[in-house]
């Protein structure tokens, strides 16, 4: 199924009509089809897809096949994108001197994730305020302790997020507001972009960044791993299984490019 993308697009083009978004979507509903988990039918997502081109028509303007490539990506594992739950996004971003679109998770996509893994109990992840009680200990017998304040919690200061086994093991991950700009500004290549969740839900973004960090050490299975690594990708192919396709993300002016399995900056 490697080349259904371009078969499809290649079908769409021989029509002598305007072509359009819709059209290739339309041409793909059989793969759509395929590769939804049961929860979620064909035609709520296919409606989830134009609702998000109408929201960003800059979606339009992409590659069909990046476009298709990201739509797969976000069928494949069962999450909503561009949806207020913050499951998974498509964005649009300037490529190798083409508009193309970016397959990106979301925080809460990346928490149903570790939950279909069947390893953890609980996963969460939370903004601590500055009129928040707050204490965190490392060491030997770590410690962590988050007590809202019932009003007037004031700004932002820190995220954290945290993970418990069915068998009894923890972990926790705490950042500094700062310390994620740090890491968003050194390492996400959807950063700086216009379109990116990071300039319309900062603090959703940031407790994906936490959350990352902390479930390298959750028991999670192989299946995690491969979806995570597919998270800030572009891809102009589909596969019976998306991890298989090569990402073909090299992000210019602005954009570093980044390695694809650790997310971090290539010197």
């Amino acid at each position: 199924m490697a080349n259904t993308i371009q078969n499809k697009v290649s079908a769409v083009n021989q029509n002598g009509e305007k072509k359009t978004m819709q059209m290739y979507i339309k041409a793909m509903e059989g793969e759509i089809k395929k590769a939804l988990p049961s929860v979620i039918t064909p035609e709520r997502f296919t409606r989830m897809v134009l609702s998000a081109i109408s929201t960003n028509p800059k979606l339009a303007s992409c590659t069909p096949a990046s476009f298709l490539g990201a739509m797969m990506s976000a069928a494949q594992l069962g999450l909503e994108p561009n949806t207020p739950l913050g499951q998974a996004y498509l964005i649009p971003y300037k490529n190798k001197g083409r508009d193309e679109v970016q397959f990106q998770l979301g925080y809460k996509g990346l928490i149903d994730l570790a939950y279909r893994s069947g390893e953890v109990e609980l996963v969460q992840a939370h903004i601590v305020y500055e009129n928040d009680t707050f204490e965190c200990e490392y060491g030997l017998e770590p410690r962590l302790v988050h007590k809202p304040a019932d009003s007037d919690r004031g700004e932002p200061m820190r995220v954290y997020a945290m993970f418990k086994t069915k068998s009894g093991g923890y972990g926790f991950e705490v950042m500094s507001m700062d310390d994620v700009r740090r890491h968003a500004e050194k390492y996400s290549q959807a950063y700086k972009s216009g379109f990116s969740p990071w300039k319309t839900n900062f603090e959703e973004m940031a407790k994906k960044t936490v959350l990352k960090r902390v479930l390298k050490y959750a028991p999670l299975k192989s299946d995690f791993v491969r979806a995570v690594v597919q998270d800030e990708s572009i891809k102009n192919e589909i596969s019976d299984d998306m991890y298989e396709v090569q990402s073909e993300t090299v992000f210019e002016a602005e954009y570093t490019e980044a390695d694809e399995e650790t997310g971090e900056v290539i010197e």
